[in-house]
């Protein structure tokens, strides 16, 4: 007892040098107690005291009546109750996991349970218990009968996990994963280990995405496209109605840099490096998993075993629950995901609309830049709505998919949760690519030509940038990106250290009175009592006032994560610096995550798992769906392929022998020319719209679309380069394709020492229960 002090001033800094001063003063003798779980609840008035009062002491009874012992103190206007299993129950699980047919008991030693293990098994119990009336904890909790409900951090293990892991002086240090595993659970080890690797796999990617930027920017200055929009004096027809007049084409010469930055001919090979290295990514990941599963002995686990056996451990007289399959729930629950995705793609469509009616307001604005640049400022004001309509349909498609999951009916909790992930996922994924969708394959394709513009209400659709359309999607991406993970970060961290802030004076005035408790306990040599009231509820309270954890905490983690891996891998084409933020990102992500679990939430349930789940099955689907958009961006929205059919069909160097670059005139090859004379255009623009700012009166104006001069048509040039474009995405998603399937091939799932162990491990279990059974006989007889 060394932190014994006489005085409040001794106990003080005794306190203040170690954190772990309750290791001190606890005795440690066997009347020492540790509480699995703890259960909250409101001080029930005279009024609430039949109706509620009858349902707390009902599910206290179930309880008890499962051998579960239960200590009651009272704090303000709380409630606490302390729950603690017997070892009868853990006796039990660890023979039904023996005798099961995957035999996985994680390398603890027979009778000896850890905590991680008891609140797994001790919050089965607490769900699935219930009273006469048929009603479980999650629903009491729902009717105000108890408040919440969550498990203890252990004081020194987690002092461990903090100066070992959780902290902002370890961003580059690796990640102690067993001692994760043995805390939170195999489900929270192994999205760390895939977090790990994710991010530890982005370096590579990350350092050609930046190389390929460079080359953009070495050849910045000489580009002759570039120089060409720079010194071009071609006038430009009207962006909109009315107020927009014509301009030339060298006043986007910034616009013309930047687009070439990411639009070059290094975007075609990282694109295909990227969807390789999704693949790459993947396989390596399953070996990466199967080497850490294996040595943590749950290689073979099955979930649907280890709900029996628990439900087992429950209600020995429990019956399973039966597989059920309705063609009717199935086509309701269908249709309504089919509705969901029609509002979320309508949104979309209210995006568009915003930016076409933005785009025109703002070209009548009063403030000379921002009518310059009216587009530009549409789209980024575009960029930044998406993101708010992202914030506040997450909470809807949540919501949405809680529903849907309930109709379903399914067996297993984790069954509802694989159908929640896929569910929410869909929804996320339609809410944040909609938008990108649109900017990348419909922007600019659709707007129609001078003579036969297409309107919405009277406001003309949006164009393309003479330079190109990628610029835009780029703008689109870095925008939300860059919102998305920066603002989410700092609520994610900023909320629960508020909580924490705001509550840490209440549990030091209870850790001085728990202090002068053990003092007075000591001087009498009363070493052999239980702590007091105090100190228990000192601890209980300090959980208490962390911030809440539940099933999603997890899911939340991981839906972030394969979102921005969708965004890192999809449209790389056009971003190519979607790596590097991802890298910079997860550096901080991996750190915030775990301070977050380990100091400033409460304890997560520890869940026993030998895989990411579905998140697997859906980051394949990502790979898959990497490969189309890559090639459509490629070959549709980028300028590569008309670039590429000028320079070998219509360029100076198409027949050969030409001193000049070989893109000297892509540009203007890429304009047509509207008359104001024809008959189809005059009806477009008014004459105040051809006055040039130096007060020329111009007669005729260009867009970039390839029609015949005379009567508009279709020019065959047109018809080549379409034919190209296809040819180059049939191509492209073919080879790459094949790329994928041969790295799939090339590396095992498992490594051949993992796939040995197991059958050695296999081979001594055989021996050991035979040797069991030889032994019972030899007694018998």
């Amino acid at each position: 007892m060394k932190c014994f002090g006489t005085t409040k001033e001794e106990y003080e800094l005794c306190e203040k040098q170690n954190d772990e001063t309750m290791e001190y003063l606890l005795p440690t003798t066997s009347t020492r107690r540790t509480f699995d779980y703890i259960l909250v609840a409101d001080k029930l008035d005279d009024d609430d005291a039949d109706q509620k009062g009858q349902r707390q002491k009902a599910f206290l009874h179930e309880l008890e009546r499962k051998h579960i012992s239960i200590v009651k103190i009272m704090h303000d206007d709380k409630v606490f109750f302390g729950l603690r299993a017997p070892k009868e129950i853990f006796e039990d699980y660890q023979y039904l996991l023996k005798v099961s047919d995957s035999c996985n008991w994680c390398g603890e030693a027979k009778g000896c349970v850890s905590q991680a293990t008891r609140i797994r098994i001790i919050n089965f119990i607490l769900y699935h218990t219930f009273i006469n009336t048929g009603e479980d904890l999650e629903e009491l909790m729902m009717k105000g009968v108890f408040e919440t409900v969550f498990c203890l951090h252990e004081r020194k293990k987690q002092k461990q996990l903090r100066k070992n892991w959780a902290r902002w002086s370890g961003l580059f240090t690796g990640q102690p994963v067993n001692d994760v595993k043995s805390y939170f659970g195999e489900k929270v080890a192994l999205y760390y280990l895939w977090l790990g690797w994710y991010t530890m796999m982005l370096v590579p990617a990350a350092a050609l995405g930046l190389v390929v930027f460079l080359y953009g920017l070495a050849f910045f200055n000489t580009n002759p496209l570039i120089k060409e929009v720079c010194n071009s004096s071609t006038i430009m027809c009207p962006r909109c109605d009315n107020r927009c007049t014509v301009w030339k084409l060298s006043d986007t010469c910034s616009y013309a840099k930047v687009s070439h930055l990411f639009d070059n001919e290094g975007t075609v090979a990282f694109a295909m490096f990227m969807a390789i290295w999704a693949t790459l990514f993947l396989e390596l990941w399953k070996r990466h998993r199967a080497k850490h599963v294996s040595q943590w002995k749950v290689y073979d686990w099955c979930e649907e075993e280890e709900e029996l056996i628990l439900a087992i451990v429950s209600n020995p007289h429990c019956s399973p629950k039966q597989f059920r399959h309705s063609y009717l729930r199935t086509t309701l629950v269908l249709i309504l995901v089919t509705l969901m995705l029609m509002i979320i793609i309508g949104l979309a469509h209210a995006l568009v609309v915003f930016r076409v009616v933005a785009a025109a307001l703002l070209s009548e604005g009063n403030w000379e830049f921002v009518r310059d640049h009216a587009s530009s400022v549409a789209m980024l004001l575009g960029a930044v709505l998406h993101y708010i309509t992202i914030q506040v349909m997450t909470r809807v498609n949540r919501w949405v998919a809680l529903k849907l999951c309930n109709i379903e009916k399914t067996n297993s909790f984790a069954a509802t949760e694989r159908s929640f992930t896929v569910k929410m996922f869909t929804f996320q994924f339609f809410t944040l690519f909609s938008s990108l969708f649109y900017v990348a394959f419909f922007l600019g394709r659709i707007n129609g030509h001078p003579g036969s513009y297409v309107r919405i209400a009277r406001w003309r659709l949006e164009e393309c940038h003479p330079s190109g359309c990628l610029t835009d999607l780029f703008i689109q991406m870095a925008v939300i990106m860059v919102l998305k993970q920066t603002l989410n970060n700092i609520f994610e961290f900023t909320v629960p250290w508020l909580k924490q802030c705001m509550s840490r004076n209440k549990v030091k005035k209870l850790q001085r009175k728990c202090g002068y408790c053990y003092r007075k306990a000591c001087r009498n040599e009363q070493e052999g009592v239980d702590p007091c009231d105090i100190c228990k509820l000192r601890d209980w309270l300090r959980n208490y006032h962390l911030a809440d954890s539940n099933a999603f905490s997890l899911f939340n983690e991981f839906l972030e994560m394969v979102i921005q891996f969708s965004f890192t891998t999809i449209f790389v084409a056009a971003f190519p610096l979607a790596p590097m933020l991802a890298l910079l990102n997860n550096i901080i992500e991996i750190r915030l995550d775990a301070i977050k679990m380990v100091r400033l939430e409460r304890r997560l349930v520890p869940r026993k798992t030998n895989d990411i789940g579905v998140w697997t099955q859906v980051l394949e689907a990502i790979g898959v769906l990497a490969v189309i958009a890559n090639g459509l961006v490629i070959g549709v929205s980028s300028d590569f392929v008309p670039r590429l059919v000028y320079r070998y069909r219509y360029g100076p160097c198409a027949t050969g022998g030409s001193n000049t670059h070989c893109m000297q005139g892509y540009i203007n090859d890429t304009l047509s020319t509207a008359f104001m004379g024809h008959p189809a255009v005059q009806n477009d623009f008014i004459p105040k719209q051809m006055i040039t700012e130096s007060g020329f009166n111009a007669t005729e104006c260009s867009y970039r679309d390839y029609r015949s001069d005379e009567d508009y048509k279709l020019t065959a040039q047109f018809w080549v380069v379409m034919a190209v474009r296809f040819a180059f995405v049939i191509l492209f998603e073919h080879v790459v394709v094949v790329c994928k399937f041969i790295a799939a091939w090339f590396v095992p799932n498992s490594p051949m020492k993992v796939k040995n162990d197991r059958l050695h491990d296999k081979m001594a279990r055989l021996k050991e229960e035979l040797r069991d059974i030889k032994r019972s006989i030899s007694t018998d007889v």
